[in-house]
């Protein structure tokens, strides 16, 4: 991968903003998932509602991204990031003070969601700044800043521990403020596109933006949804306790946000399709493989090797996203993430619903395995129709 190209050209400290602006807000975005065990254990939740805790923040993130995305062409893309950081402290701060039943923890996880506006920001910086040849690496190195969600899981229930879980999240102001001034020294406003700004609603008219949303509504669904889920679920299926719970959910998820360039590195050499055919794939039979039952230990490995495939499709999806709309790029953000919200939501919602009627969370994996096996099937059939195109444009040059 050209590591060196991307100080050669482009904007390295933009980059640099980006990853950091990313790495905060996906930590703010999933910190309720992150703090669920003790949620639940405070309000006395059902089964259920202990889903839905988990599943609100990213849906509250698809609707964000469509709201504050359209503001960027107003503010700049610099703007928006240091209002969506600014605005973050609002369900933190509401954490922190209140959050006493479970109507105002849904609110506080619904306002959370700003924080998943960050792919409208962090991803468009990037973007811009550089080169076609060059979009998989970056973008992959900016949404690496999903990092966020490990940090959350790792250090989120140990502090819990000392201050409780409303003290957390007064704690989490804390690194959102130094990102703020850090992001503001360090972010350049990027050059503006010759086009006019799309609605990104509009964009669901044409077919490469249904498919990109598809392909990032199962893959990055998958991944924040199971970011946030699998405390309950070690919790709940092995009886650990909150902090073991918790540092094997960020161990799980670290493989995520570290191979998530390498999917973007691997779809600039291959294509973006070929990377989430093989990668689906491998979805499919790993998600088989859980709805087993397996014991801790293999269970742990697989989910590790499950969220860095995860990962690195979602790298591939973004990649395909530069080099398919590179003039709509900023839009496209703000609706492949919005979709990939969706995904989040359904996942652990869906989990969660299924188990209270099962009593098992086998149901779930065979059916997150069937959504596998129609986005790799979906892919291999992009890669022709796409191809082809390719060819087609060739054909008719002079």
């Amino acid at each position: 991968m050209q590591l060196g190209a991307l100080r050669k050209s482009g904007h390295f400290p933009s980059l640099v903003a980006a990853l950091m602006h990313f790495d905060v807000s996906f930590m703010v975005w999933v910190l309720l998932g992150a703090l669920s065990t003790y949620v639940a254990k405070d309000l006395g939740l059902s089964t259920f509602q202990k889903g839905l805790v988990v599943a609100i923040p990213p849906l509250g993130g698809a609707v964000f991204r469509i709201v504050l995305g359209s503001l960027s062409d107003r503010v700049g893309i610099k703007g928006l990031g240091q209002i969506t950081l600014a605005l973050s402290t609002v369900p933190l701060l509401w954490g922190w003070l209140g959050g006493g039943t479970l109507t105002q923890v849904l609110c506080i996880g619904l306002l959370l969601g700003v924080a998943g506006a960050s792919f409208a920001v962090a991803l468009p910086l990037t973007s811009r700044w550089y080169p076609p040849e060059l979009q998989g690496l970056a973008l992959g190195i900016a949404g690496a800043g999903n990092s966020g969600t490990v940090v959350a899981a790792l250090v989120a229930p140990r502090l819990a521990e000392l201050v409780g879980w409303h003290g957390v999240f007064g704690l989490a102001i804390i690194p959102v403020a130094v990102v703020f001034v850090l992001f503001s020294v360090l972010a350049k406003e990027p050059p503006k596109l010759a086009t006019r700004s799309t609605n990104p609603l509009r964009l669901l008219n044409e077919r490469d933006p249904r498919w990109l949303c598809a392909f990032y509504a199962v893959s990055f669904g998958s991944f924040v949804g199971l970011a946030g889920y699998l405390s309950i679920f070690f919790v709940d299926r092995f009886s650990l306790t909150k902090v073991t719970a918790g540092s094997l959910a960020a161990l799980c998820t670290v493989a995520g946000s570290l191979l998530r360039p390498l999917g973007g590195g691997l779809a600039d050499r291959h294509t973006g399709t070929k990377v989430l055919t093989a990668g689906f794939a491998v979805v499919a039979v790993l998600a088989l493989t859980l709805a087993a039952n397996p014991a801790l230990p293999p269970t742990v490995a697989v989910f590790a090797v499950l969220i860095g495939v995860l990962g690195m499709c979602n790298g591939a999806v973004f990649q395909m996203v530069g080099v398919r709309l590179p003039t709509r790029v900023g839009a496209m953000t703000g609706l492949v993430g919005a979709a990939g919200g969706l995904g989040g939501f359904t996942l652990p919602f869906a989990f969660a619903a299924l188990r209270s009627s099962t009593g098992s969370f086998s149901t779930g994996f065979v059916v997150m395995a069937v959504a596998a096996c129609a986005a790799c099937a979906a892919a291999a059939g992009r890669q022709r129709r796409w191809y082809a195109d390719i060819v087609a444009a060739l054909q008719v040059q002079p």
